[in-house]
């Protein structure tokens, strides 16, 4: 009789179900220690002590994996937050600048989370290289728009780009261009864990080589990672001999989220004389927004929810715009401080994101994951700032890309405003259909931007392209037929329109 048999059954005559599950977790962990350790071995010595510490830090992951059952909120001890906890910008705006606002800033280091690739897009290496507005790339934006600061201000504002195996050795060549600009620019890796297989719990990969087919063996665990990997790198001590004491953090794809001098200045000098360790910046939900995580207050502390932590019965009321009515932008203003007290306490709580896909052999994997802002609960004084949409410009999709190259946003010193000729500050929906999906054929499909300064919503599907100064106003709607072509001819003005099939142009 095997020893899990043995277990087993000696499990099954104590019929404690909690002690057989506890049975189960235990082999579970046996069998990941005995893989990892394999894993381990195949290192090479220069890759061996790195190697080390990305499986620990997995392994305290799946442990905890194993211990959490189902959804982790209570959804009965889920309230709103109290009035003080989420502060409208328009209050912290209003306490002006000091005129010392050069030494606060030098106190800020910007991070931006560099982990992503360009394939939801059809590209090819880190989405932070995808050009989006004058052949300007995001991470070109980023630089100039911190360089800008730097310059106005007579300041050393540095940029710390987190990247992940994914994307550190692209990134790494094209820093080279920016060795004369006025940022000083640092990089570090999040962690590489093992994807494992979703029947057996255990790692898919055999080795610890990611090149090749081994690559989808290993993945970045998502930007809670952030935490542990910046305190492990050494740059956090670093700067902190360096007299810097917030970051602030942010997705690079995210074009709204540039350093706000308000917001800076509200945690380096706080109205009351105690510090906030923790700011989430959070914007009013639309109905484009309704899967979007939301503060709320759990256990006397500030806490931030996702809908996977959600239980199914209530997945409406998460979604309601009248009962949770923001949600988090993942603009974070975090101190360093506070970072180094809790990482050497490990005292970072945050929920565990399964997240399930088929590899493209059809293999069934999990990743388990954690999110930066689900550590709000861990800091002390945490506090939500309720600012401008403006502040949340994500570049998902084509569609998204589409507005922040046209005539709707104005570019300067790397940041991208709203046209003050565009009579309402709203952004136009827009659904640009499959054929768009990737870049090139998006760009393919563009003889020039169309002028978008009077659009409410515009859908296109199918095979449609645009000639030169196409203008469209108030509702357009284009959608071509299977089979069929549109070309929406040089100098077009739709308004409120609707084109279908054969290029009938009817009135909407």
């Amino acid at each position: 009789m095997s020893s899990f048999a043995k277990d087993f059954s000696k499990a099954m005559s104590q019929a404690g179900t909690s002690q057989f599950q506890e049975v189960i977790r235990q082999e579970l962990e046996y069998s990941m220690k005995v893989e990892l350790d394999k894993i381990l071995a195949t290192a090479p010595s220069n890759e061996l002590e790195h190697t080390k510490k990305d499986l620990e830090g997995f392994k305290k992951l799946f442990h905890r994996f194993l211990q959490e059952k189902g959804p982790s909120v209570d959804w009965g001890k889920i309230q709103r937050p109290p009035e003080d906890s989420i502060q409208p910008y328009e209050k912290i705006k209003a306490r002006g600048l000091p005129d010392n606002i050069a030494s606060v800033l030098n106190k800020l280091v910007v991070v931006k989370l560099n982990g992503g690739l360009g394939t939801s897009m059809g590209c090819k290496g880190p989405k932070s290289l995808i050009g989006v507005r004058n052949e300007n790339t995001f991470l070109d934006l980023t630089v100039q728009q911190i360089e800008h600061l730097n310059k106005s201000y007579n300041t050393d504002v540095p940029l710390v780009l987190m990247n992940s195996f994914n994307t550190d050795d692209d990134t790494k060549k094209i820093l080279q261009k920016y060795s004369h600009s006025r940022v000083k620019i640092y990089t570090f890796n999040q962690s590489r864990y093992p994807r494992i297989n979703k029947e057996t719990l255990l790692p898919i990969a055999k080795g610890v080589s990611c090149s090749g087919e081994n690559t989808e063996c290993w993945y970045p665990p998502g930007h809670g990672d952030i935490y542990a990997s910046f305190y492990n790198s050494g740059l956090l001590d670093n700067l902190i001999g360096e007299g810097k004491e917030y970051i602030f953090v942010s997705n690079i794809d995210n074009l709204g989220a540039t350093v706000d001098l308000y917001i800076l200045n509200h945690l380096m000098n706080p109205p009351n004389g105690k510090r906030c360790e923790f700011v989430m910046e959070v914007t009013n939900k639309t109905r484009a927004d309704v899967k979007g995580g939301t503060l709320t207050q759990y256990e006397n502390k500030l806490r931030l929810v996702e809908i996977a932590q959600v239980p199914k019965a209530h997945v409406d009321e998460f979604k309601s715009v009248s009962k949770f009515k923001i949600f988090n932008t993942n603009n974070l203003w975090i101190a360093l401080s506070a970072i180094k007290r809790l990482q050497e306490k490990n005292a970072i709580d945050m929920e565990i994101i399964v997240n399930p896909k088929t590899l493209d052999g059809g293999l069934n994997i999990i990743q388990l994951e954690t999110a930066v802002g689900a550590a709000i609960k861990s800091f002390e004084n945490s506090l939500g700032i309720n600012v401008p949409r403006s502040r949340f410009l994500p570049v998902k999709t084509t569609s998204d890309l589409l507005l922040v190259m046209s005539n709707l946003y104005s570019l300067n010193a790397g940041s991208l405003t709203m046209s003050e000729k565009r009579e309402f500050p709203t952004v136009p929906l827009v659904k640009l259909g499959s054929s768009f999906t990737k870049v090139q054929d998006y760009l393919r499909r563009f003889e020039s931007i169309p002028d978008m300064l009077e659009l409410d919503h515009l859908t296109v599907s199918g095979d449609v392209t645009f000639g030169k100064n196409v203008s469209l106003k108030g509702t357009v709607i284009i959608i071509a037929n299977h089979g069929d072509r549109i070309d929406i001819p040089a100098g077009a003005l739709l308004e409120n329109k609707i084109v279908s099939g054969n290029l009938r142009i009817l009135d909407h």
